[in-house]
């Protein structure tokens, strides 16, 4: 059983691994200096980036799903505000997640790409911060929730 509507519910998942890959790919980096195998090392953080990106695409898709509907109620410009910015986090989790699959080659390449992944996983927790504080919003000061609670919505 699926619940309706499903966009709040799946838009935790990727505001939850925002927050878990910078920890993640410290470990990866913490494990990689201490002399674990590269492979073996940086396979969880660019897990973790993959699935992130999964979950932002699910999330940005079940919002589009949902979004004319919520348009009535909120607007045009704060929906659009939030629609712009979980865009931004796809694309930003999908290009975070081919930076940390190049994680995985030897030499310079390498290495930058891991901290490159480092730093743009915290960009990240930034992004996913704005997005969630205008999803917020619309549920909380624009009602976005009464669509789906109040025979007015309806």
């Amino acid at each position: 059983m699926l619940p309706n509507p499903l966009h709040p519910a799946v838009v935790h998942f990727p505001i939850v691994l925002a927050f878990l890959l910078p920890l993640f790919v410290g470990a990866g980096l913490w494990q990689i200096r201490r002399g674990t195998i590269v492979r073996r090392a940086w396979l969880l953080p660019t897990a973790a980036a993959a699935a992130l990106a999964a979950s932002a695409w699910l999330s940005v898709q079940t919002g589009d799903a949902q979004g004319e509907r919520v348009e009535r109620v909120v607007g045009e410009a704060p929906l659009d505000t939030h629609e712009d910015l979980a865009e931004l986090v796809l694309s930003a989790s999908v290009a975070m997640t081919l930076v940390a699959a190049t994680g995985f080659v030897t030499g310079i390449t390498g290495r930058a790409a891991r901290v490159l992944t480092a730093v743009g996983s915290l960009a990240l927790v930034g992004l996913v911060t704005r997005v969630g504080h205008t999803g917020g919003q619309l549920v909380y000061q624009h009602g976005a929730a009464s669509v789906y609670t109040t025979a007015g919505g309806q």
